[in-house]
């Protein structure tokens, strides 16, 4: 018998690797989502989390935490990576470097730093819980912002800022019209690396003394008290605002590399 290897059967451990790891916790996901406790369809538990005003309540301040986290970043991270983008400095990449450092050091550890800090500024955390919790995904977000947007500027064609100069725009235009267009791919995986994350992430809420539930601790809180249903509808209510997220700057990010194209 004459087998044949091909490149083909290198795709065989990843196949069943997505197939254990990925296809089958969703399909697990879903059977719970919707199905009751004695495991009949039914579509009460999707019908439960909107009409429940601690789901819907828990939805809107996790996507105002998400909103307010990413607009910080934002304001941040453009700055600075525009500087660090357009500077002659030679050790630039140092720089670039120190920024994103702190992803080198241990989530907890960080977390833990800068609560010492908020303590030593406000005196009591319990008092800005809404406040600290946007300071401390911020810090922990920010280097996932300033990398992309970092290597989408220093990659831009400069011909185009030149070509710009020459038609008689001045900084501001050549910067709205030029800069910010061509970046904005950079921007939109800033973006979604960072949005994404603050809806869920609740073990900074509860670092900072922030008692207030986001989507990622109230599905902990049901998975905890044995409410796999709801738990799993929860989930799967994420997963689709995710997937449209990134469907949708997926399709930003073709329509910017066709208008490249065309350029």
């Amino acid at each position: 018998m004459n087998l044949r290897f091909s490149r083909k059967h290198l795709s065989i451990p990843y196949t069943v690797f997505l197939l254990c790891f990925v296809i089958a916790p969703l399909f697990v996901v879903l059977y719970y989502a919707f199905t009751n406790g004695e495991g009949r369809f039914t579509v009460e538990n999707f019908v439960n989390f909107f009409q429940s005003p601690n789901t819907i309540g828990t939805l809107c301040y996790s996507f105002a935490v998400a909103v307010t986290v990413t607009l910080c970043c934002t304001l941040i991270a453009y700055p600075v990576a525009y500087i660090l983008a357009k500077s002659n400095l030679k050790k630039k990449t140092v720089l670039l470097v120190l920024f994103i450092a702190p992803m080198w050091i241990n989530f907890t550890l960080r977390v833990v730093a800068l609560k010492e800090v908020l303590t030593m500024i406000e005196g009591n955390l319990a008092y800005h819980p809404f406040f600290n919790t946007v300071v401390g995904m911020t810090y922990d977000f920010l280097p996932f912002m300033i990398l992309p947007l970092y290597t989408a500027l220093s990659k831009m064609d400069q011909s185009y800022l030149e070509a710009a100069a020459d038609l008689g725009a001045d900084s501001a235009v050549t910067f709205f019209k030029v800069t910010l267009p061509l970046s904005l791919p950079g921007l939109i995986s800033g973006v979604t690396m960072v949005f994404l994350p603050s809806m869920t992430n609740y073990v900074i809420l509860d670092m900072l003394y922030n008692s207030t539930y986001i989507m990622g601790s109230l599905i902990g809180s049901y998975f905890n008290a044995y409410d796999w249903h709801s738990g799993s509808l929860i989930s799967i209510v994420l997963l689709a605002i995710i997937f449209i997220l990134t469907w949708t700057t997926n399709g930003f990010q073709e329509e910017e590399t066709d208008r490249g194209a065309i350029l």
